[in-house]
């Protein structure tokens, strides 16, 4: 156990992705941190698919957003090597101290965009020529695909789909596994994680302070202009009687409506309805439609067992952008990444340590400019 640190160089409350990721930048970089976690039911991104594309959520108007994700997957390969993945290859974290423990963070390299209707594939050509195509970085490229090369690359998904995209270098992570892993690299690294709710930051012992409490931070601060997002995903187990989860994360368009099926060691997720509401539990025309349109996409998954049914909320603000920034001389905050949150880690974990590292107060508040951060990105 790591002993308690009285007065750490930086006390982090939220035990998400972003508090978690953030707090191991800060202590590769020499700071004495505690970590504040209010626990797996405060956490966004224990309900997620823990897709790493940029490309499946930029939509029109949404470029400087998607320009933040796709900087944010370049960075991805050197966290998973500084996680000791074993899936990583000449990421260039070699010497980062982590031990490869033979479980791979990452599930998937690549993405299908597919369609089930012509109306479908319209949709997904327009966003691919308009939107997808100006953002791809070094690495990543993106390519029509017809119904037989879908079928060759993913065979148990519906023969009746019209076309699609290929998309490399948009992966996906077991987010769990991912949050496990963050975790022991975070003791490891000396960092202290503590188990309890913050109701006061000011009673917080710190000579910084990153609030990252997700969908909680209005509690704690009230000027946080950020609202919540109710999202529903759902765990399917395979049985001995069950084909093989995709190797790709499918990404389908059924009839206006997106769904996708994100590959697990044992199963798949498939996501992920959104929508305002404080009604707490899973709604029963979400579920619906994420299984019918799960199945028209990959008939085979009716063998599947239903694990879980699990309901988040996500941190979102009004144009998309995450607020990264200095509220006072001791606290930054980190909040309104939305459905972004796991893709967004490892840029908003920079992001911050630069903040923490420069300390200039003058700089960062009442930049109204930079109220939602990203200026590389605006």
């Amino acid at each position: 156990m790591t002993a308690v640190i009285d007065t750490p160089d930086l006390a982090v409350v939220g035990g998400g992705v972003i508090g978690l990721t953030s707090a191991l930048a800060a202590a590769d970089a020499g700071m004495r941190v505690v970590v504040h976690d209010a626990g797996p039911q405060q956490r966004a991104s224990h309900v997620a698919g823990g897709m790493l594309g940029s490309l499946g959520e930029g939509l029109p108007g949404e470029e400087a957003l998607l320009a933040a994700t796709s900087a944010s997957v370049a960075q991805w390969p050197t966290l998973l090597a500084r996680l000791g993945d074993g899936s990583v290859q000449g990421s260039g974290a070699e010497g980062s101290g982590a031990e490869d423990t033979g479980e791979t963070i990452a599930t998937a390299a690549d993405s299908l965009f597919v369609a089930t209707t012509a109306t479908d594939l319209e949709h997904l050509t327009r966003l691919a020529d308009k939107v997808w195509a100006p953002a791809l970085g070094a690495g990543r490229e993106i390519r029509a695909i017809g119904p037989a090369d879908i079928r060759e690359l993913e065979g148990a998904l519906t023969s009746r789909l019209r076309g699609g995209f290929l998309a490399t270098g948009e992966g996906a992570v077991d987010n769990r596994l991912l949050l496990a892993r963050l975790r022991g690299a975070l003791r490891d690294a000396g960092a202290h994680l503590r188990n309890d709710t913050i109701t006061d930051l000011d009673a917080v012992a710190g000579r910084q302070v990153l609030l990252a409490a997700g969908a909680g931070v209005p509690e704690l601060w009230s000027s946080a202009r950020i609202h919540r997002a109710k999202g529903e995903i759902l765990r399917l187990s395979r049985t001995r009687w069950s084909v093989p989860p995709p190797s790709h994360v499918v990404r389908a368009r059924v009839d206006g409506r997106m769904v996708y099926l994100v590959p697990r060691a044992d199963g798949i997720v498939v996501g992920a309805t959104q929508y305002e509401s404080d009604e707490p539990g899973a709604e029963v025309a979400g579920v619906r439609d994420l299984l019918d349109d799960a199945l028209t996409v990959m008939p085979g998954l009716a063998s599947y067992t239903l694990a879980e049914v699990g309901v988040g909320y996500r941190p979102c603000s009004a144009d998309g952008l995450p607020l990264i920034r200095r509220i006072d001389e001791r606290v930054v905050v980190a909040v309104g990444h939305g459905r972004n949150g796991i893709v967004l880690a490892p840029y908003t974990a920079q992001r911050v340590l630069e903040i923490l590292q420069h300390n200039d107060v003058q700089q960062e508040v009442g930049r109204e400019d930079d109220v939602y951060g990203y200026e590389e990105a605006r």
